[in-house]
């Protein structure tokens, strides 16, 4: 998550740890290592519903955060 979070910060870019309970496939894959989740806003804050929206440019910059934390991953 820390990986993220400065990726996220190194553009510029906003962020908030928030946990999730929630039945992801990122649950099922802590079996082979640390895991963490990029959300992006919804629209409204409308999420799990047939009208969930996201801004494009939120959709780019959430794309922007997860290369950025990749790439740090490789460095490391």
């Amino acid at each position: 998550m820390n990986l993220i979070a400065d990726a996220a910060a190194g553009l510029g870019a906003t962020s908030v740890e928030l946990p999730s309970g929630a039945g992801h496939d990122a649950q099922h894959m802590t079996a082979l290592g640390p895991v963490g989740m990029i959300f992006v806003p919804s629209v409204g804050g409308i999420s799990h519903n047939p009208s969930e929206t996201t801004a494009p440019a939120d959709l780019v910059q959430g794309a922007e955060v997860l290369l950025a934390a990749l790439r740090r991953a490789d460095d490391r």
